[in-house]
């Protein structure tokens, strides 16, 4: 294409005209709302859904002239700007699911009724007569969850969707990282919630005997103890009632299976852009490669670097030429270019692929050795045996170095390119019946300051792989039940470490930093896990019989 295509989307000629306030009737009868912002043009124009529990309310607050902070919170103002979308002949739809606001009904966290509410809301827009009868759906993060799972209900009229950063699987991705809880999280999130439901979905799967059995055994969890926020919502659920939800399902299971989006690939027939960015790890990082891989329909995959602002206002440009070709028919080219581009960290320059992982990936095994090193080459066979610990201490002080061990490798004589996902295969032992591994891969420049690639999480007790779903450069967990450690004896773990692309320098080099648990004032914004509240040593061995490893995906010159 000889033109640049942002000379053939859609170019900005209306302003906005709003009504607030419109009644939509679901299925059940129940009356949901939305805030409807059209172009001030007669004629019929495509849709834009925004949909998620912070409610359409939220969205309409105040833009802060700088970004907002922890406490007062974003607002979940993730839905999109409409003056951006309307005025290039879109109408923009936000609107409120069942339990949120003054949509009726109790709130069911992605339950199935919320998604059917999703095919409600789709097709009620596309028989309006300023609708053209083409519908998309707009939004980060949870805006972008919800497209998954409405995309799957195949409502007729949703034409394509662009799921900006959306985690797929709730129990991997986002509840429980390598089966160890995501409580920081979910500690926030709550307050973001507009929604007056103060009972746990949890009433009514459960008895009440059950339910106050499991309670109890929360209760008496020794984890649960360390955290008095997390052990006073067994005595008080309306606190966080989604939080009490899933501390009472610890393992992956129908409850989960509901809520994600990768059980249900299969049934997603639209075509889909997929966008997230490399600092995503914990959540919509994967989320984004899994729906890739697992979606078969026309489809884009994009990684850009960074976290998106409140409001979320990045690569409007990208999601409009998407749906200028899907919804208007406009020749934008976008369809002509390779299925994949990255963001190549290091170099920083963008790059397109044709497949992932790359074709061209030399899988290489970087062995754990003596003294801290990272080497290409393995133990030798007579080398003395060889092992490292440190004691994980579960009552830091705030800003306390958490114990760890790391291992680098030696300054690189040239450039080194990862990209893909990364698997860390290791042997330890523990001194207690249960810990966690936390794992991050850094990029140490030469005058030692450093740069965090990826990271992987794994309770020990949750080692069980699925060995169907496995692949050598990604561990596939079962997350069914937990397998007691013997304390002392030696096992072999492997961990899931995050897809990412950087280029190592030449002078740089790569470290693997490996520590019992995670922290709120060195870890990514909200997101910290349920600390093990046993002092426990962590012992990593390292020799011929025992060689541990990370395999990473080197991408040749």
């Amino acid at each position: 294409m000889d033109r640049d295509w942002h000379e053939l989307v859609s170019q900005p000629q209306y302003k906005v005209k709003l009504e607030e306030g419109i009644p939509i009737i679901a299925r059940d009868g129940v009356e949901l709302f939305a805030d409807i912002y059209h172009p001030d043009a007669e004629g019929k124009f495509p849709a834009l859904l925004s949909l998620s529990p912070y409610g359409k309310d939220i969205q309409k607050l105040p833009v802060p002239e700088r970004p907002s902070d922890f406490f007062r919170g974003t607002g979940g103002i993730e839905s999109g700007i409409p003056e951006y979308f309307v005025s290039r002949g879109y109408v923009h739809v936000r609107a409120d699911h069942g339990g949120i606001g003054r949509s009726g009904r109790g709130y069911c966290h992605f339950g199935q009724k919320q998604q059917e509410d999703g095919y409600n809301i789709v097709e009620w827009i596309a028989k309006q007569p300023w609708c053209n009868g083409n519908v998309g759906m707009l939004g980060h993060s949870w805006f972008a969850v919800n497209q998954y799972l409405v995309a799957a209900q195949n409502p007729p009229h949703l034409k394509a969707i662009f799921p900006h950063s959306g985690y797929t699987d709730e129990y991997r991705h986002f509840a429980y990282h390598g089966g160890i809880f995501d409580w920081g999280f979910y500690h926030h999130l709550w307050r973001l919630i507009v929604t007056r439901t103060t009972e746990p979905m949890s009433k009514t799967e459960f008895s009440s005997v059950q339910l106050e059995r499991m309670l109890e055994d929360l209760r008496n969890n020794e984890d649960i103890k360390g955290v008095p926020y997390l052990y006073m919502l067994t005595i008080a659920p309306e606190k966080n009632p989604l939080m009490l939800d899933l501390l009472l399902h610890p393992y992956d299971g129908p409850f989960y299976w509901e809520r994600s989006a990768y059980t249900k690939f299969d049934k997603i027939k639209i075509p889909c852009y997929f966008l997230a960015s490399w600092q995503e790890w914990a959540a919509h990082l994967p989320g984004a490669f899994s729906a890739y891989l697992g979606v078969n329909a026309p489809k884009k995959l994009l990684i850009t670097t960074g976290l998106a602002s409140r409001p979320w206002h990045e690569e409007y440009d990208i999601v409009l030429r998407w749906y200028d070709h899907w919804l208007k028919g406009i020749d934008t080219g976008i369809m002509d270019e390779p299925p994949i581009r990255i963001f190549v960290q290091g170099i920083n320059q963008w790059r397109y692929e044709n497949e992932w992982p790359l074709a061209r990936t030399k899988w290489t095994k970087f062995y754990l050795r003596r003294g801290g090193r990272l080497a290409d080459m393995p133990p030798w066979t007579n080398e003395s045996p060889d092992r490292d610990s440190f004691v994980n201490k579960p009552w830091l002080r705030d800003g306390e170095e958490i114990p760890c061990i790391k291992y680098t490798t030696d300054p690189l004589t040239e450039d080194v390119e990862i990209t893909g996902p990364i698997a860390l295969n290791f042997y330890a032992s523990l001194s207690t019946e249960d810990a966690n591994w936390f794992v991050y891969i850094k990029d140490i420049d030469v005058d030692g300051s450093e740069r965090v690639v990826s990271k992987g999480w794994l309770k020990a007790s949750h080692r069980e792989i699925d060995d169907a779903k496995s692949k050598p450069y990604q561990p596939f967990h079962r997350h069914t039940k937990s397998i007691p450690v013997e304390p002392e004896k030696i096992y072999e773990y492997a961990i899931d470490i995050r897809e990412t692309s950087n280029v190592f320098r030449a002078g740089h080099r790569l470290q693997l930093v490996i520590r019992g648990q995670d922290s709120p004032w060195d870890d990514q914004f909200m997101i910290f896990h349920l600390c093990n509240m046993r002092e426990t040593q962590h012992t990593i061995y390292h020799t011929a019989e025992c060689p541990s490893y990370l395999l990473l995906p080197i991408i040749p010159k």
